[in-house]
Order: structure tokens, then C-alpha cells, then sequence
């Protein structure tokens, strides 16, 4: 599950993040709106955490935008502003939950997983390409009703392509979503590139035909279905 953790509390957003690490998720860390909505434009994130008060903006506006334009994404309002007014409101907005300042870090990732398992449980758990299926639920891809034997990575990088057919996704687009924000200290994105690689060899093995296009200079897109 990849979270996007939209707080300007330095500290507090550290806590988060470093919590939900161990707890096995993937995190990024956004400290005001505009970065949010930045991160929203170029990655894919199953939940958002948006506090109300940003140095920038208003949270109630990032879920706004939210509930306009990503209707699959989850959503958490958390903020210091725990009236029953605000709770209502936000949940009016379309938030899938509220949590009010302070909380406990194991209730913030129990209420997480609730809203993960609802997502699922409303969205389609099957992405047809052509004459490829990639089954959300069992984490599997058939080509020609053929198996794929892929590893992890793999598996998440035909995902991450699958989820943004239209985009071209840069080296660093995919390493940053595959292997968190903190990967962009890296000298180079070379690694990326064995990875799809490996990738099309698969699918080519079965299907005969090369479903990723290299845009050259800039990145990798789905080739037109």
C-alpha cells in the first residue's frame, strides 16, 4: 500500500512515515499543499492523509480536488480540529475517515487498512491490456491466459505502466514509486532500465509482442491498445 502523508509537522509526519515503514508500507512525505498536489500529479497513492491546516492552503480543497478528479483514492483527514463539525464536514467532503489530534500510531494504521480493504473490495481487482490481465487481488498476470512468473518489482512496474497508460514515466518516475522518494539520491536510474528489460523479455516470450515503448531522452510509455 503507498500512502501520501500530507502534514507540516515536522516531526509528527517523521513519526508517520517511519511507523508505517515498519509496518510494511510505502509512504511519501508532502509538507504543504502545493507539494501535495505535485506528488498527486506525477505518482499513484492508494491513500492520502490530509491534515486540515497547511502552511499554503486548505485540506478540505486537496480533498476537494480529490473527490473530482480520483475517485479510487482513499482518504484520512487528520487534524487538531476535532470537532464534530469539522469530522462531519470532512466526511461530507468524501473522506473515507477522520482522525483527531493526538492519536496513536497503531490506530492511524488500523484505520488505514480499513479503508485499503474498502477501496479494494468497491474497485475492479482485474486490468485487461490487450491480451494481457493483471489480477489486482492475487498479484498475478496472465498472458493468453498464460501465467507470468514476475518478480515483485516486476509485477508493480507493469501495475505502475498499467495505471498511467497515457503518461510517459521518466527513470525516475518509476524508481521514486518502486522504491520510495528517498531513491532520488541516487547517482543514476540505470537499475530501472535492467527491470524492464527483464519485464518485456517476459511478456515477449509469450505474446511476441513488445508492449513497452521507450520514448528516448525521456522515459518508457504502453505502447497504444
Amino acid at each position: 500500500m503507498k500512502v501520501l502523508i500530507v502534514e507540516d509537522q515536522e516531526e509528527l509526519a517523521n513519526n508517520i512515515f517511519e511507523f508505517l515503514k515498519k509496518e510494511g508500507f510505502q509512504s511519501s512525505i508532502a509538507p504543504d499543499f502545493f507539494t501535495a498536489t505535485d506528488k498527486l500529479a506525477a505518482y499513484e497513492y492508494d491513500i492520502v492523509i490530509i491534515d486540515l491546516m497547511l502552511p499554503d492552503g486548505n485540506g478540505m480543497d486537496l480533498l476537494y480536488s480529490l473527490r473530482a478528479n480520483r475517485k479510487n483514492i482513499g482518504t484520512l483527514i487528520l487534524s487538531a480540529k476535532n470537532s464534530i463539525d469539522d469530522k462531519v464536514r470532512g466526511l461530507d467532503a468524501g473522506a473515507d475517515d477522520y482522525l483527531g489530534k493526538p492519536f496513536h500510531l497503531l490506530e492511524l494504521t488500523s484505520r488505514l487498512k480499513a479503508i485499503y480493504r474498502t477501496r479494494k473490495q468497491e474497485s475492479s481487482n482485474t486490468i485487461e491490456l490487450n491480451n494481457i490481465t493483471i489480477d489486482t487481488d492475487k498479484k498475478e498476470v496472465s498472458v493468453n491466459s498464460e501465467l507470468l512468473d514476475l518478480t515483485k518489482k516486476e509485477y508493480e512496474m507493469l501495475l505502475f505502466f498499467a495505471n498511467n497508460a497515457k503518461r510517459v514515466l521518466t527513470k525516475q518516475n518509476i524508481a521514486e514509486h518502486l522504491w520510495g522518494d528517498f531513491i532520488d539520491q541516487s547517482d543514476n536510474f540505470d537499475f530501472v532500465y535492467q527491470h524492464i528489460k527483464n519485464l518485456r523479455k517476459k511478456i515477449q516470450k509469450i505474446s511476441g509482442s513488445d508492449i513497452i515503448e521507450t520514448v528516448y531522452g525521456v522515459g518508457y510509455k504502453l505502447k497504444a491498445q
